[in-house]
């Protein structure tokens, strides 16, 4: 049973950092594709970014959020940097069975494996 539990959410002010980290079991996820989505109240679950071959971000963090993954360890981190108050959201790691393009890995329906979030709050 493939599972991935995320941590490290929490209450900051904005112009703080945090760093997310999501833990996979049951498989590994090195050769293939893994993200971070996140979801607001009332919004729909839009992608942040993703590690695949490389990596993507969505327009909102490129700068500020970096993805990153320790293979050895099965786990994929989010340093999110300088956050602002519209960071505020339920953040989910998504796991993939295969890689994808960068296009593709911003589709939330091209991923298999969904932890069950973690929430981050951004005071202003």
């Amino acid at each position: 049973q493939v599972q991935l539990v995320e941590s490290g959410g929490g209450l900051v002010q904005a112009g703080a950092s945090l760093r997310l980290s999501c833990v996979a079991s049951g498989r590994t996820f090195s050769r293939s594709a893994m993200g971070w989505f996140r979801q607001a109240p009332g919004k729909e679950r839009e992608f942040v970014a993703a590690v695949n071959w490389d990596t993507v971000y969505s327009d909102s963090v490129k700068g500020r959020f970096t993805i990153s993954r320790d293979n050895a360890k099965n786990t994929l981190y989010l340093q999110m940097n300088s956050l602002k108050p519209e960071d505020t959201a339920v953040y989910y790691c998504a796991g993939r069975s295969y890689y994808c393009s960068d296009y593709r890995c911003q589709i939330a329906n091209e991923y298999d494996y969904w932890g069950q979030g973690t929430q981050v709050t951004v005071s202003s």
